[in-house]
């Protein structure tokens, strides 16, 4: 709804039980390395304080390119692939040969 491509989040701690579990939810793409998880991957990290224990949530967005900068990183994905339209080009109605002799 809000133009993002993917998001995660991860609730862990104390989860109706004694037991510490950790609860992953995922929806959309999501990149894990290199350079444009900095560009593109927006994060953040709460602990939320219970009676029974720390309760911890971190959630990441997933943001898409915007080339003008405002809900994105300017640059595209660096795997970004744009297919250009051919040029065109004279038909050749006949056969024909170049003297290419100096």
């Amino acid at each position: 709804e809000s133009g993002a491509k993917g998001c995660e989040v991860v609730v862990s701690g104390k989860l109706r039980a004694q037991r510490a579990k950790s609860m992953k939810f995922v929806d959309g793409f999501m990149i894990h390395s290199g350079q444009p998880v900095n560009d593109f991957v927006d994060t953040a990290v709460r602990h939320v304080l219970l009676r029974q224990g720390v309760l911890g949530i971190k959630v990441k967005i997933m943001l898409p390119w915007d080339p003008t900068g405002r809900m994105g990183p300017k640059r595209p994905l660096p795997d970004m692939v744009t297919i250009l339209e051919p040029k065109e080009e004279a038909r050749v109605t006949e056969p024909r040969t170049e003297d290419r002799s100096p």
